[in-house]
């Protein structure tokens, strides 16, 4: 019998070549798809905090007869608002444990009375890129909106 002392063992260039150029149409054909995965999961985080704000929202207003205004702002459901109208009933510990922010980090807004909607109040953010209007992950989105209608 014979050994295998003199051959080495490991793989050609080519083989390795033929590897990474596999790996690169993966990656070029999963990341664009991931990508939007990660586009998708941000609007429906915001959607979901609508809906926790909201809740929070109609907390205050069962125990205050009104809503926050828009100068009181969403700080209201975390801190007795010091500004008129000041709540009398306002719950101790608050609405809610912290100001909300959005998926991009900033700051939800809020308008009270509504501006854009027949709802009694606005809640929306101005997307990825924070400037008003914009398209895909820079839209605008608000609680008036349905989730497929961005803008």
């Amino acid at each position: 019998m014979r050994t295998a002392k003199g051959l080495q063992q490991g793989f050609s260039l080519i083989e390795i070549m033929v590897v990474l150029v596999i790996i690169g149409l993966l990656v070029s054909i999963v990341a664009p798809n991931v990508l939007d995965r990660a586009d998708d999961a941000r609007a429906q985080k915001v959607q979901a905090d609508f809906s926790t704000i909201a809740t929070a929202l109609k907390l205050y207003r069962l125990d205050n007869y009104n809503y926050p205004t828009s100068e009181q702002g969403l700080e209201a459901l975390v801190n007795k608002p010091g500004i008129d109208p000041i709540p009398t009933n306002w719950k101790k510990g608050g609405y809610l444990e912290e100001a909300p922010k959005d998926p991009w980090g900033r700051p939800y807004l809020y308008l009270s009375p509504a501006e854009f909607s027949d709802n009694d109040f606005d809640l929306y953010t101005l997307g990825a890129d924070g400037i008003t209007g914009g398209e895909d992950q820079n839209a605008d989105i608000g609680n008036w909106k349905k989730d497929n209608e961005q803008g």
